[in-house]
């Protein structure tokens, strides 16, 4: 009988909580995988405890599971995300899973910024495995643009990349994607998944400013260097993949507004 259960990791993080959510309205048998020893009281999932850094539990975590969604990741410390995604690759051969959905950002293979370098190593090292794969690329998600700003907006200036453009993906309707794609069959890597609209970053500041009702100038500030460059060449958006629906706008409505 083939295993049809579905296990999330980073199921705490920004997108895992919305991929969670959205496993457990497919009827399939869910997992989850945290680093915590307390693990939650949650009708519908079984709460597993792995260590993706150092590969403790992962034998057991992924013991009958067909399909993975990888959401886990660290920007703090992304170093770690190589070293974890072998260990759950190399445990998910031993445990015969078939299928590995994972998330990447656009423009990881445009713009050489450390972490977007790991980010594209992941997905090397995914499409190497032996096991089936699918790779989705999305834009910006609104709430990470949050907490930039939220932390920018502490300065008495808010500084942003001159001729930098941005597309904000609702987290949620990336989830949505995500769980499709683990529904179907290894597809590689598919179209990539972006919000409907293209804005500058100094028009993100000051829209989230004015709805978090924050008085604060905005700069645009020229970043040198080729990442610099590869932000002005737009290669964080993909206008042609505007396949969002959800706006900023309706974002900050009901998240950041007062």
């Amino acid at each position: 009988m083939k295993n049809d259960t579905i296990m999330v990791t980073g199921a705490t993080g920004m997108l895992g909580r919305e991929v969670l959510e959205r496993a457990r309205r497919t009827g399939r048998p869910v997992r989850a995988l945290t680093r915590r020893t307390a693990l939650p009281d949650d009708a519908g999932v079984d709460w597993c405890t792995g260590d993706l850094t150092t590969g403790a539990g992962l034998d057991e975590a992924l013991a009958g599971v067909g399909t993975v969604i990888h959401c886990a990741s660290d920007i703090r410390h992304f170093k770690n995300d190589l070293p974890g995604l072998r260990h759950l690759l190399e445990a998910a051969q031993r445990a015969g899973v078939e299928h590995v959905v994972n998330i990447s950002i656009v423009g990881v293979d445009r713009i050489p910024y450390p972490y977007y370098k790991v980010k594209l190593e992941g997905e090397q090292l995914l499409a190497g495995s032996g096991i089936g794969w699918t790779n989705l690329r999305a834009t910006q998600f609104p709430g990470l643009l949050d907490l930039a700003f939220g932390a920018l907006s502490k300065l008495p200036v808010v500084l942003v990349p001159s001729g930098t453009d941005c597309q904000p993906a609702d987290a949620g309707e990336v989830a949505d994607r995500l769980v499709e794609l683990a529904l179907g069959a290894p597809a590689g890597r598919v179209p990539d998944f972006a919000g409907p609209t293209v804005y500058p970053a100094a028009r993100l500041a000051k829209n989230w400013l004015h709805a978090a009702g924050k008085r604060r100038a905005v700069l645009p500030v020229r970043i040198p260097g080729k990442v610099g460059a590869a932000w002005r060449a737009g290669h964080l958006t993909a206008p042609g993949r505007a396949v969002g629906r959800r706006t900023w706008e309706e974002h900050l409505a009901e998240h950041v507004s007062r």
